[in-house]
This record gives C-alpha cells, sequence and structure tokens, in this order.
C-alpha cells in the first residue's frame, strides 16, 4: 500500500496499474478519469465500480483503497488498443485530445508499432508479403 505523502512516478503508477487491471481496465480507467486526482474509495463499489466494473474497482480498493492516485492519460497504450480495434487516426486523435499528426509522431516514436489499416477482415492487402 503506498505511504501518505509517498509520490510515486507516473511511468511506475502505469505500469502497476497495468499488471492491476490489465490493459482493457487501464484503458477504461484513463478514459474516464485520465489525468486526474482520483480518490479510491476503501470498498470498490459506487462510481468508479461504473465506470471500470466492478472486479477492475475491487482490485483497485485493495490495493489503493483510501488513497488518492493521479490517473495517467496512458495515451500509447490507448492509441494501441484503439489501432487493433480499427480506429483510423482521425478517431483515435478525437477520442485522445489531439491532432492527427500527434497521433502520427505517437505511433512513429512507439517500438514494436502496431500496423497500421482498417482492421477489417474484407479489406485485402494492396502488397501482399
Amino acid at each position: 500500500m503506498p505511504a501518505q505523502g509517498h509520490a510515486v512516478s507516473e511511468t511506475r503508477l502505469s505500469s502497476l496499474l497495468l499488471s492491476l487491471l490489465g490493459a482493457e481496465g487501464l484503458v477504461r480507467l484513463a478514459e474516464r478519469r485520465g489525468g486526474t486526482r482520483l480518490y479510491v474509495p476503501a470498498e470498490g463499489n459506487g462510481q468508479l465500480a461504473a465506470d471500470i466494473g466492478a472486479a477492475a474497482a475491487g482490485r483497485l480498493a485493495d490495493r489503493y483503497g483510501g488513497f488518492y492516485i493521479r490517473v495517467p492519460l496512458a495515451r500509447e497504450l490507448r492509441a494501441r488498443h484503439y489501432r487493433a480495434a480499427g480506429c483510423s487516426n482521425a478517431e483515435i486523435a478525437l477520442r485522445l485530445g489531439m491532432s492527427e499528426s500527434g497521433v502520427d509522431r505517437l505511433f512513429y516514436a512507439m517500438p514494436n508499432k502496431p500496423a497500421k489499416g482498417s482492421g477489417d477482415p474484407r479489406q485485402g492487402d494492396l502488397f501482399p508479403r
């Protein structure tokens, strides 16, 4: 459990939250509360459970109940998630609150870049490998 008054780096907190909630849970948390300071109630119920699901809220309460955390924006994780779901860069930009060129730069800087494309299985490759 974190000590009161001890700040945890955003990178460290992101990795802790990722291991605690999984990618889907962290994406949901970041979509609803990203960039804010969040009080985690001792019980995993209420609005937090409605936002991220009862099981995830329970795990968060077990670890951080009674404390505040700063919820990361998790833009890289969310961008990968949206790309895997078939979203265009324009859609990703809207969801992340950034420009399309910002999304381009975000993907360019990523190691193991996700494949670009519509994700539509009916769409064939223009240049098959």
